[in-house]
């Protein structure tokens, strides 16, 4: 039998990771083995593996399916070094771009020009959908008078789609109806 699939986004780096402790709930519980991906996603922290190895709860890692205790303690060592790794060429690399005047955080060069092209693409949504509506005014003007869903009701029988070409809501005669003032 296939248990449920748990999926976790946190770093391997981490150790509180609830969907991971799920697992080895659902491990223990019902003598399953967990099958990971990659060991070293699974946690580059040696200890971590290593108690993991001794909890009691077999574990598999997909790409490493023929693990031993010993290659299990010998790649948590290495994962854990990878990690160590990672860690100092990234405050090295942090440190050389700060050191060069790179601005570290907060909004990039060319951010202003991509909210105007975003503002652009709202008034330009909003100037089709003024359009869209004014093409039904004439539907829309005939119905003034009863409540949204009746109006609603009547373009639906009488055919008459939305802009989207689907059927109107008491709320879409409501929109449609504020673009229109």
């Amino acid at each position: 039998m296939i248990a449920p699939e748990f999926v976790e986004v946190e770093s391997g780096k981490r150790a509180d990771r609830p969907q991971l402790a799920k697992a080895l709930n659902r491990c223990r519980v019902t003598g399953a083995v967990l099958v990971v991906a990659k060991l070293d996603r699974l946690s580059r922290n040696a200890a971590f593996l290593m108690t993991l190895r001794d909890s009691g709860v077999e574990f598999v890692a997909a790409d490493l399916p023929e693990a031993n205790t010993m290659t299990v303690g010998v790649m948590a060592v290495v994962a854990q070094h990878e990690r160590e790794a990672i860690s100092q060429r990234t405050k090295a690399a942090l440190a050389a771009a700060k050191a060069r005047g790179t601005v570290l955080g907060g909004k990039r060069a060319g951010a202003a020009k991509i909210e105007a092209y975003q503002r652009m693409g709202v008034a330009a949504a909003q100037q089709k959908a003024r359009q869209e509506a004014e093409l039904r005014r004439e539907a829309l003007e005939n119905l003034l008078g009863l409540s949204l869903n009746a109006m609603a009701a009547q373009l639906n029988a009488d055919s008459v789609t939305t802009s989207r070409g689907s059927v109107w809501t008491a709320t879409a005669v409501k929109r449609a109806l504020a673009l229109l003032d």
